[in-house]
């Protein structure tokens, strides 16, 4: 795995941890933030031919 593809997908994983928080802590506008965060970073991954949807669901 390149240094591109394993930086990404930590980062969806670090995104998608802290949408939970925020979620889980009621905060509308941090979910929010981090929801808009995650849909950029899958966008990228997909335009890179990385495959995420194994990880985060791991």
């Amino acid at each position: 795995m390149d240094a591109f593809t394993a930086g990404i997908l930590q980062r969806i994983e670090n995104t998608e941890a802290d949408l939970d928080r925020a979620r889980a802590a009621g905060d509308d506008f941090l979910a929010e933030v981090e929801q808009a965060e995650l849909e950029d970073l899958q966008r990228l991954a997909t335009e890179h031919g990385v495959r995420y949807g194994a990880v985060s669901n791991a």
